[in-house]
């Protein structure tokens, strides 16, 4: 409770200090957690551009990775999922340009012992691993905070689906004209199964008229539900997109799961301008819209994952421990491209999960999870903080 208290008052902090809407907010570190500019939003910025969902440890962590973050392969065991597997293409949308993005991917991936791009070019259409496309046709500015979270959305959702390609496709800004724009491109590439988005802002009244960029058939949507505890932002609210929610994972001395309670500041609730969706109709809410998150999988700073970045940031550069529902976003994105599933659009794979939560299989798809609090308390079943719960393999998708 006290951590969903803090990130609320930064929340509000950076609302009520932040500069004018395009430009940069200083950095807010409090305790061990470091929470980037671009992780914080501008009133006159809601409603027309978003802002990551990444969060930076400042300690060594307890992880197996280096500085301590958890590595690809504890993920992996939380989950029950395969060291290989991943098809096709999965599409990153990320604002600015992070220039070493296909070298950090390629450190990322020999550190891990996942496949590495031979290309050196990395907006080459030929590459099999990994890809860099340009929404406005050219290179745009580098921003080191939205570099950050690149870095943690491709090497992650590469750690989830090895042997899938990963596009990343860079916005010229982080408004939101030219991330949907982005979206947009995305979906015409050749191969997307998945398109995953860490980013989002506070929902406002006109947000409505971006779901025609999700509603369509072709590859599924996924959005990191945010950072505040309680609160719901856009686009995880989209009755399109699939909602992805934080939880905080134990480990023993050895890096073995011991268990996973909900993250205290994963965003969570119900929306206030989409209406619930017919595959939410069952699930008992407190309120009358889209109820958010669908499901979730780690996001706690505190157990945060390491990810590799030399686009220097306040400083530093090189391994770093990131969390936030930033991680979480890719990472559930790669464990559906990892089941493989034929879903045609998103509603398809919603409406799967949510059967497979309320008519469960013998072997249950999701990890139920009754501990924790981000100002909604987890209970049995589905609920504001983590949704359906955790994956458990990828039989629920």
């Amino acid at each position: 409770m006290r951590r969903t208290i803090l990130f609320a008052l930064i929340f509000s902090l950076g609302l009520a200090l932040a500069p004018l809407a395009g430009q940069e907010a200083p950095p807010v570190i409090h305790g061990d957690i470091l929470i980037p500019d671009t992780s914080l939003e501008a009133r006159q910025d809601i409603g027309i551009r978003s802002h990551t969902n990444h969060l930076v440890l400042l300690r060594p962590a307890g992880g197996l990775g280096p500085g301590g973050g958890m590595s690809p392969t504890q993920l992996r065991d939380f989950y029950n999922l395969p060291a290989t597997g991943g098809h096709d293409v999965i599409a990153i949308i990320d604002a600015y340009d992070y220039p070493s993005a296909l070298s950090d991917f390629n450190t990322f991936s020999a550190s891990f012992g996942l496949p590495q791009e031979t290309s050196t070019n990395p907006t080459a259409s030929s590459n099999t691993v990994f890809q860099v496309v340009y929404q406005g046709g050219k290179k745009p500015r580098t921003n080191a905070g939205w570099a950050l979270e690149a870095a943690l959305d491709i090497e992650w959702v590469h750690a989830m689906a090895p042997n899938a390609k990963i596009i990343l496709v860079e916005a010229q800004s982080n408004s939101n004209a030219n991330l949907y724009a982005a979206v947009d491109l995305a979906v015409s590439l050749a191969g997307v199964k998945q398109v995953s988005m860490s980013w989002g802002g506070s929902e406002s009244s006109g947000e409505t008229a971006y779901d025609t960029h999700f509603n369509i058939n072709g590859p599924s949507f996924f959005a990191a539900s945010g950072d505040t505890g309680g609160k719901t932002i856009y686009p995880s609210t989209s009755r399109y997109v699939v909602a992805v929610g934080g939880t905080s994972v134990a480990t023993d001395a050895n890096g073995a799961f011991t268990g996973e309670t909900g993250w205290s500041s994963g965003g969570g609730g119900n929306s206030p301008y989409e209406t619930k969706p017919s595959w939410q109709t069952a699930v008992s809410m407190t309120g009358s819209g889209r109820g958010v998150p669908d499901i979730s999988s780690d996001a706690d700073p505190q157990t945060g994952v390491a990810v590799y970045d030399t686009t220097r940031y306040q400083g530093r550069s090189g391994w770093w421990v990131v969390g936030g529902t930033s991680v979480s976003s890719p990472c559930m994105a790669g464990m559906v491209n990892l089941g493989g599933g034929t879903f045609t659009n998103t509603t398809q794979l919603l409406t799967a999960i949510y059967a497979n939560y309320l008519n469960p299989p013998a072997t249950p798809a999701f990890r139920d999870i009754t501990s924790g609090n981000n100002g909604f308390p987890c209970l049995v079943g589905w609920d504001y903080v983590t949704g359906v719960g955790s994956p458990q393999g990828t039989a629920g998708f």
